[in-house]
């Protein structure tokens, strides 16, 4: 506890009636003798006393419940945190740490196919275990490349945070930065500042994307890694939205460069990997944002053939800037066509607030919208609730 009994009940008299203190009082000793000392755990008969005193709803009650009386399951998971804690607390083997860089590689490729809702837990609990790792007693070379491994699954965090919609994502952006400053790993420093610039991207900060993704292009040197080849695409996009023609070819030559020097094992569909089938539709987004809507389609089109159908997210947006592209062409029924059924025909757990917010730009685009009938039923279908 983070006081003791004594100074809970001093914290709580004239606050509560007179009854419910000395109903605290009453229970006093043995409560104390429960959870300060730990040589027993809190009986039910004490905590249920203490649940009324506080006007709590059984919280105490049903932890005492559940100690008092363990159910086999209680005692193998308290068996199995125990057994746990102890192998982490060693030196890491060497087939441990290739567990640990696997499992992050796991999680990578699966941004591309899994939803966000039911990444996120998977996400977390192996970060636990991880973060468990790092505080055991490991050699400096280990220690680096499990703070690597911190950095990536920050970086995921993150990612997986912004499709979700959520500002928190801000955070872990930070702390893999931070992680892999602390690694000195160009290269994974490089690929969270081009992530990172997405958020900024999503958010509207066009000036401050261009910003992270030049700085992830830097990061990175001469050195052949994702990073440029993500960030990259992400300037020539935000240099689009800002009518920037020349400024957006040129960094799209510069995304084609990087892309080209990737390994092969680096061109995967994967958050730490980038493929063609990426470049086709980051292209053909920024051609779209400056109605070039003849490179757009061209690109999209190519998008849109190498895109697995794995990546509801990525073949979604794709759709999107096809229906965009018809907006832009003067064929409003069209685009609303398109839209609608993308996001009627994408399964529900993939319809992201990233989807929905694009969705709406389609609808957003054509000024007369509200006379034609498809971009209603659009408008009408994006304004309902998720279900």
């Amino acid at each position: 506890m983070n006081e003791s009994f004594g100074q809970a009940l001093k914290r709580l008299r004239g606050s509560r009636s007179v009854r419910d203190v000395a109903q605290l009082a009453n229970c006093s000793k043995s409560l104390v003798s429960d959870l300060e000392n730990g040589k027993r755990k809190p009986t039910p008969q004490s905590a249920a006393a203490v649940d009324r005193a506080l006007g709590a709803q059984g919280e105490l009650t049903a932890l005492a419940d559940a100690t008092s009386n363990p159910t086999p399951l209680d005692q193998a998971d308290a068996l199995q945190r125990g057994l746990h804690e102890t192998l982490a607390a060693g030196p890491l083997s060497d087939a441990g740490l290739d567990e640990v860089e696997w499992t992050v590689t796991r999680h990578g490729r699966a941004t591309r196919y899994r939803p966000e809702s039911e990444l996120l837990p998977d996400l977390i609990a192996d970060f636990s275990h991880l973060r468990l790792l790092m505080t055991g007693r490991q050699s400096v070379p280990v220690r680096r490349r499990l703070t690597i491994a911190a950095a990536r699954m920050s970086g995921l965090v993150a990612l997986t945070l912004l499709k979700l919609g959520d500002e928190r994502s801000k955070s872990w952006w930070r702390t893999g930065r931070t992680a892999a400053a602390a690694a000195e790993d160009r290269a994974t420093l490089s690929w969270i500042y081009a992530q990172a610039a997405y958020q900024l991207y999503y958010n509207g900060d066009l000036y401050g994307a261009v910003e992270l993704a030049i700085r992830a292009q830097q990061c990175a040197g001469a050195f052949p890694c994702v990073g440029p080849a993500l960030a990259a695409p992400l300037e020539a996009r935000a240099h689009a939205q800002l009518s920037r023609r020349d400024a957006t070819a040129s960094a799209l030559s510069n995304a084609r460069t990087a892309l080209d020097r990737l390994p092969e094992d680096e061109r995967q569909e994967s958050a730490f990997g980038y493929s063609e089938a990426q470049f086709a539709f980051h292209s053909g987004n920024a051609w779209t944002h400056l109605e070039d809507t003849s490179r757009a389609g061209t690109e999209l089109a190519q998008a849109l053939h190498l895109c697995p159908k794995s990546d509801h997210t990525d073949r979604a947006l794709v759709r999107l800037d096809q229906a965009m592209c018809a907006a832009i062409s003067g064929h409003p029924a069209s685009a609303a066509d398109q839209a609608m059924s993308t996001v009627v025909e994408l399964p529900e757990q993939h319809r992201s607030a990233l989807i929905i917010f694009r969705a709406r730009e389609v609808a957003d685009k054509v000024p007369e919208a509200r006379k034609v009938l498809e971009m209603k039923a659009l408008r009408e279908i994006l304004a309902l609730p998720s279900e």
